[in-house]
């Protein structure tokens, strides 16, 4: 039983999900646009969550309230969410749909994917993939932040859908029910960039850039009092959420300039374009600053001083990136 469905590669695995199975409903919606809608751009830091015995970061939106799903309900499309509390019915739930001709999204733990590769195999249970059939006790699967397709048997399915920890998935599944007509791209635009714009300028520490200046400010704080070791790891943390968890800091401010490109054609507002090339230049600071931590996570550099220059240009990216809402705010 393999259903008829298109497998496209993506830079975040929730949008490129939602773009995949929104496709095959006949609604062509690009990843970085379902990322604009949705309010995709986000930082939070959680200094009382525990993630990989390190404090909790992330530069997307909750799982639990999914750039996706914000999409979805500005667009107006209907997306059905299920969890189980028993792994045999999220199977037969899952199977159902797949007999009645449903790819089906699924929330997973990164940990236990036999496909992925060992180095990104670690505690995270906010993946997202799409199967999309069975054949020969095998479930297919379409992770699109691979190149390929792939399989999972019974066995490992069920282990991936009822990981432990933080965020556990439960056996989540979901799919569109219903896709109007006509969608109003320039209302859902437009509503997507004013809620990144109020998330990422609020006026509370956890959230947008006054939760980077706390991380930033945390950082020469966390070797004075925890040691060099300790540090490195809550660094090492920093950066695997930024660049390995769907593309994080960096690659996310790549795919909302590409959002607004679209959306400057869209909206016909040219200043739009202007600020795509601002969030691009601030996605490759951000690259950059990945690299220097991981130059001082591998003991490759030498500076005495190096936690206060961490903490100086994280500082500086939130300093633009206020700048950048702001403007991006009144331009629209």
């Amino acid at each position: 039983m393999k259903l008829n469905f298109e497998h496209h590669q993506t830079a975040h695995c929730e949008n490129g999900v939602a773009s995949n199975l929104l496709l095959n409903k006949g609604l062509k919606l690009s990843e970085p646009m379902i990322f604009g809608i949705g309010s995709g751009l986000f930082f939070v830091y959680l200094p009382f969550l525990k993630v990989n015995f390190a404090p909790g970061v992330s530069y997307r939106a909750n799982a639990r309230e999914q750039s996706s799903a914000k999409a979805a309900k500005r667009l107006g499309i209907k997306i059905k969410r299920l969890k189980f509390s028993n792994p045999q019915e999220a199977q037969k739930a899952l199977e159902k749909n797949l007999n009645s001709n449903i790819p089906t999204g699924l929330q997973v733990g990164v940990c236990n994917l036999t496909y992925f590769p060992e180095e990104y195999k670690f505690h995270f249970n906010a993946h997202n993939l799409v199967v999309y059939g069975k054949e020969n006790g095998k479930f297919l699967i379409s992770d699109p932040v691979m190149d390929y397709t792939t399989t999972l048997t019974e066995a490992e399915l069920e282990k991936v859908r009822y990981a432990k920890g933080a965020l556990s998935p439960k056996g989540h599944m979901y799919y569109p029910t219903y896709i109007p007509e006509h969608v109003n791209l320039e209302e859902a635009i437009r509503k997507g960039i004013k809620d990144t714009c109020k998330n990422m300028l609020a006026p509370v520490p956890i959230i947008g850039v006054k939760a980077m200046r706390w991380v930033a400010k945390s950082i020469p704080k966390w070797a004075a009092k925890k040691g060099t070791k300790t540090t490195n790891h809550y660094l090492g943390q920093l950066i695997r959420m930024q660049e390995e968890i769907g593309t994080g800091g960096g690659g996310f401010r790549f795919i909302y300039g590409a959002f607004l490109q679209e959306a400057a054609v869209i909206l016909k507002n040219e200043k739009l374009n202007e600020l795509s090339k601002e969030i691009t230049m601030i996605g490759d600071l951000w690259r950059d600053f990945a690299v220097d931590i991981a130059r001082v996570y591998k003991n490759r550099n030498s500076k005495s001083d190096i936690y206060n220059q961490l903490s100086k240009n994280m500082l500086h990216i939130a300093d633009l990136e206020e700048a950048f809402y702001k403007k991006l705010r009144k331009a629209i």
